[in-house]
């Protein structure tokens, strides 16, 4: 059981210059005893008020460096505190504010809200077992607009797609990894780095690109980048969730359209995942 979507605004000032962080927590525990569900004692309770307020205290007394350390402290807390929790899991996902910047020149206490993509974390640990860290990045929208195909799929009866080899490739992603050893590392460069990462592999070299064959191959390259650059990834898993886009038929309109009006199909839609892993 546990507090869902405890969703705050932590703000940090340095003199006059603010830095914000917006997320949103889940905290979730299982206890030693089920003695709740079994008999409606509710002695070892701890109320899920008590737990969205332990959240927003931990926020305060020790703000947040970065996402998994905020949700380390927060297992940490439940694991130290309260003899009859036995598990812990915690959530937490940012919103994505970005500092404003005028004429190039960094605004001291103005933000935007950038919807490229929401970075989370979870953590969670049993008593007497070791801390489990993920992170990841969700709703991450993609596009490039040539350097994809889709050719020599297998065919039959039902078939009715036509082969490709110069389309819109165009998806929303989710990547989700785990750490090995939660060491003493930066977290956010961690994560900064594993983001370039997909965008590298996903658009390839910026003056030519790099050819898809399919968003199968596309996934494994991401995957197969970041485990080759981010030693601290153990296991990484990546769906994409793929837009298709149709050329609009203008030949009644007394038009040629050479794929310059597309018109999005949005349901159904196909997904791609794969989950990979070092030896």
């Amino acid at each position: 059981y546990g507090k869902n979507t405890i969703k705050f605004l932590r703000l940090h000032r340095e003199g006059k210059k603010h830095f914000v962080k917006e997320v949103e927590v889940c905290a979730h525990l299982r206890l030693t005893s089920p003695q709740e569900y079994l008999e409606g004692n509710n002695s070892l309770v701890i109320p899920t008020d008590t737990i969205k307020n332990i959240v927003l205290v931990l926020a305060k007394k020790n703000g947040i460096p970065s996402l998994e350390q905020f949700a380390i402290d927060i297992c940490n807390h439940f694991m130290t505190t309260f003899c009859q929790v036995a598990y812990v899991k915690t959530y937490v996902q940012e919103v994505p504010w970005q500092r404003l910047h005028e004429d190039g020149v960094p605004h001291i206490h103005s933000f935007i809200h950038v919807p490229d993509g929401i970075r989370f974390c979870e953590a969670e640990q049993c008593r007497n077992g070791p801390l489990i860290v993920f992170a990841g990045i969700k709703d991450l929208k993609l596009m490039k607009t040539t350097q994809s195909g889709f050719e020599g799929f297998c065919k039959n009866e039902h078939t009715t797609l036509p082969e490709r080899h110069d389309r819109i490739l165009c998806g929303e992603l989710f990547c989700k990894w785990s750490y090995g050893e939660c060491k003493d590392f930066d977290f956010d460069c961690v994560w900064k780095k594993i983001r370039e990462c997909i965008l590298e592999a996903f658009a390839g070299p910026p003056d030519c690109g790099e050819y898809s064959p399919s968003y199968q191959k596309t996934v494994n390259c991401i995957q197969m980048l970041v485990l080759s650059r981010v030693s601290q990834v153990q296991v990484i898993e990546v769906v994409l969730n793929n837009t298709f886009y149709n050329v609009v038929d203008m030949k009644n309109l007394g038009l040629t359209n050479d794929k310059e009006v597309l018109v999005p199909v949005e349901v159904p839609y196909g997904s791609c995942a794969c989950t990979l892993g070092r030896k």
